[in-house]
């Protein structure tokens, strides 16, 4: 079998250090593992790179690592000397073999002549893209699995917009990857060589400064109650002082911080799944809340490029919101508030993913503002910034996805953790500053435009066996889905596979039914999990809750069948 043959080449192979051969011949009679971790190389999805951490082809390691940012150095070298001068910017987060992936991948690019920008420590995803704007380089890498569990970590490829690459240059500079056969292959040098040559350039608070004063320029409103009582957690990521620092910086005086969450800790000690998302990553926010009577929950996940909230209601409980309520609340406050400044471009654009809800596109209408539509992830989603910049015939405001993530601007080309959590808090301190919480802003919305109401599933498929699953279900679901749910019909339906209109392919299905509800189905581009995401509109928040509900049952039983 080609996996064990690849296993036993690793076992002999000169390049492979001691300890990693240890760690492989400790699995020498789990066949099962050897197969996970050996039948097929680390591929980029909507991230890019992303995997568990160890030994293998299918891990993430100092040898995928070399190997990739190999691939991507002979992409740069092919473009000229000018994009080698211009180079890479790199950062990390605070995940396990972060910071020696991030000097991997600095010592290879180096050692094929092309510069190095290397962030000084930990750094949130969001300021890498606005570093490689600033300098003006080439590309990025960030070393980062974002919200995944502590075992994972991951390697994301940008370009010189500042935004994750695009199948155009990701296409091309996979093929360069796929071309270095063996670990021979590989340059590297040693740190003092690269520096000493001028190749490698150790960056850090002169950047941090610029990106602050950047976020803060987003500011809408400053006559706003800035006393408001904000529990923040950075969930032992990177966002607990440039967060810290911006609300400071802002005038916000009653910002407290979860204690066993402030400092960096790769095991995610107290959380375990470090996805805000998640509700229960609010456990220990929760309890510090209730103890300080805090009005707002905020938490932004390990490389702060993602933000969730909770809101203290009458009662004194705290209510979650989810990604499309929270987005709405910030087109809401945005759109609002740049047009009573006078700042609202006369063509202003909001981008958000297929997935997304369109309560969101409804609310930014009402001021003129156009809503585009993009592939899930933000390197589609910034990419359409570029496009409005050419034709000039859009501004960009807005970007956002129903997966927590919201960016502001176009200095940023990512989520941007940092700038949403600014932004949010300027809200809630808007708000009530004129006696409403945002759970009363939100209740208006729906009341104004309808009830819509949202669920997003994960049907969760591990290893070889749950990849060919997946794929079974999405082949068998293409062809034979339900006419009818409920009493509601299907009105039509979208497969991505080809493309549709100005979205490019994509292994996404969308259905539509005639109440103006309507769900998708997508495999995950960096977990082993199939998507389904659920979207009802109703009269009555209960009529809206039970749609969702006969939804959600009839198209998972519906996947479930696949075997």
């Amino acid at each position: 079998m080609k996996h064990v043959k690849v296993y036993e080449e690793w076992l002999q192979n000169k390049y492979i250090d001691e300890r990693t051969k240890e760690e492989l011949l400790s699995i020498r009679n789990n066949a099962k593992e050897i197969e996970d971790r050996f039948y097929k190389h680390l591929e980029f999805g909507t991230a890019g790179l992303r995997g568990k951490l160890g030994a293998g082809t299918n891990r993430m390691n100092i040898y995928s690592i070399s190997k990739v940012t190999q691939g991507i150095a002979d992409f740069i070298k092919e473009q000229g000397k000018d994009y080698m001068d211009k180079g890479v910017a790199i950062a990390f987060d605070v995940r396990h073999f972060s910071r020696e992936f991030a000097k991997t991948a600095a010592l290879v690019l180096t050692a094929n002549g092309i510069t190095v920008y290397l962030f000084d420590d930990i750094r949130p995803t969001p300021e890498l893209s606005f570093a490689i704007r600033e300098l003006n380089a080439a590309a990025g890498i960030n070393i980062t699995a974002s919200h995944n569990p502590r075992d994972y970590n991951g390697y994301k490829v940008y370009w010189e917009d500042g935004a994750q690459v695009l199948d155009s240059i990701a296409g091309p500079m996979t093929e360069k990857i796929n071309k270095v056969q063996g670990f021979e292959d590989v340059k590297t040098i040693g740190e003092k060589d690269a520096l000493s040559k001028g190749l490698l350039n150790i960056i850090g608070k002169e950047i941090d400064d610029k990106y602050i004063e950047k976020v803060k320029s987003l500011s809408i409103r400053d006559n706003i109650d800035k006393n408001i009582k904000i529990v923040y957690t950075p969930l032992n990521g990177t966002g607990n002082l440039p967060v810290r620092r911006v609300l400071k910086e802002r005038g916000f005086t009653n910002i407290i911080v979860v204690p066993e969450q402030e400092n960096p800790d790769p095991d995610f000690t107290t959380v375990g799944y470090p996805n805000p998302e998640d509700t229960k990553a609010f456990k220990y926010s929760e309890a510090l809340g209730r103890k300080v009577d805090a009005e707002l929950l905020i938490a932004t996940d390990p490389d702060c490029d993602r933000l969730a909230i909770e809101i203290r209601d009458k009662n004194g409980k705290y209510v979650p919101f989810n990604g499309n309520q929270t987005g709405v609340i910030l087109i809401k406050y945005l759109v609002e508030g740049m047009h009573a400044n006078g700042t609202l471009p006369k063509n202003a654009a909001i981008v958000k993913s297929i997935v997304t809800g369109d309560l969101g596109r409804v609310v930014a209408s009402e001021y003129g503002v156009t809503t585009f539509e993009s592939l899930t992830g933000f390197k589609n989603i910034c990419g359409r910034i570029s496009e409005f910049e050419s034709s000039g015939e859009y501004e960009f405001i807005f970007g956002y996805e129903e997966s927590i993530g919201y960016t502001t601007g176009t200095f940023v080309r990512d989520k941007d953790g940092v700038s949403s959590s600014m932004l949010l808090c300027e809200a809630a301190a808007y708000y009530k500053s004129i006696g409403e919480t945002l759970i009363d802003v939100l209740n208006e919305v729906y009341a104004k435009y309808g009830y819509y109401k949202e669920k997003q599933i994960s049907l969760v498929l591990e290893g070889v066996e749950g990849k060919e699953r997946i794929d079974r279900m999405m082949k068998s679901y293409r062809t034979s889905y339900p006419m009818q749910i409920g009493d509601i019909n299907l009105a039509k339906s979208i497969d991505f596979l080809n493309g549709y209109e100005d979205i490019p392919p994509s292994n996404v299905l969308k259905f539509y039914l005639n109440d103006g509800s309507w769900y998708a189905v997508r495999p995950s581009g960096t977990e082993p999990k199939i998507k389904i995401y659920l979207y009802t509109k109703a009269a009555t928040p209960e009529k809206a809750e039970a749609n969702l509900s006969i939804m959600e049952s009839t198209i998972i039983t519906k996947l479930n069948s696949t075997r």
